[in-house]
């Protein structure tokens, strides 16, 4: 799958967050005081532990925004895997602007490629079998599309991005609505032919229920691995089959064994580790 990058028009939004943040109203007073105007620098961006990266183009402009005269030259590419002490670009400019966005940037490569790693791990643990991960809708807030993109750059697939991509039938719709086939008869009655059509069952029983009405994909939530092969039989590829809950590196190979098509885990956007990556400084000026 090829990896396709985010338009900068939805990247420099966030990252123009980020330094506001960081840069409050009176900027960077350290470097300011500290470092001559005139003063350049070469620094290396070096992984300090093993991984994948995602973020390049993120970490990238928030140099630039900083300073146009930073110049990031990139020796590795997002999806790549790095060893420690891989050097992952090179970077040269005004040693004030490279000190001040140094952290913005960071933040976003870090957080990105920790995503893009735990990724690539679990994807790593169903090789072999039809199924593919998927992420959810638990991100960071504001966050989402790029989160979504580490998730791609280790080699996973995103579900929807938001409430309005597809209906998604969970089990507090299903108690409202009164039933599953309710539920459903409602969804196609209420969005257009275009729209696809999941819903989220628990039991056997409902997946029969929601069968009966035809949907475009079930979502099998906290099934037994004796549970979902049922499942997969009782759908028999009439829709889309997606397993969650209780999702982990080793219980993975296991579900995905079942023969469900996707397996959705939110914690790799959730609560994946910021990957180690950090500057190495040589002054040139």
């Amino acid at each position: 799958m090829t990896l396709v990058p985010l338009p900068r028009l939805i990247i420099e939004p966030l990252v123009r967050n980020a330094l506001l943040e960081d840069l409050g109203l009176a900027g960077d007073i350290t470097s300011a005081a500290v470092i001559p105007e005139d003063h350049r620098s070469t620094v290396a961006m070096v992984a300090r532990q093993p991984g994948v990266v995602a973020g390049l183009d993120a970490s990238e402009l928030a140099f630039q925004l900083v300073d146009p005269r930073i110049v990031m030259t990139r020796h590795l590419h997002d999806g790549a895997k790095v060893a420690a002490g891989d050097m992952i670009a090179t970077i040269e400019g005004p040693s004030r602007g490279l000190l001040t966005a140094e952290r913005t940037a960071l933040n976003f490569l870090g957080h990105l490629s920790g995503i893009a790693t735990v990724t690539a791990g679990i994807v790593e643990a169903i090789s072999g079998t039809k199924a593919s991960i998927v992420c959810t809708r638990k991100t960071t807030p504001g966050l989402r599309a790029l989160e979504k993109y580490a998730v791609r750059a280790g080699g996973g697939m995103n579900h929807r991005f938001a409430l309005h991509d597809a209906v998604l039938i969970k089990d507090n719709h299903v108690a409202v609505a009164g039933g599953v086939t309710e539920a459903i008869r409602r969804a196609k009655a209420g969005v257009g032919h275009m729209v696809k059509i999941e819903v989220e069952v628990d039991t056997l029983d409902q997946l029969r229920e929601a069968m009966a009405e035809g949907v475009d994909a079930v979502l099998l939530d906290n099934m037994t691995p004796d549970q979902l092969r049922e499942a997969v039989g009782i759908v028999a590829g009439r829709a889309i089959t997606e397993a969650s809950g209780r999702v982990t590196p080793s219980t993975a190979a296991t579900i995905a064994a079942s023969g469900v098509d996707l397996i959705s885990v939110g914690w790799v956007t959730h609560s994946a580790p910021t990957l180690d990556i950090g500057l190495d400084w040589k002054a040139v000026a």
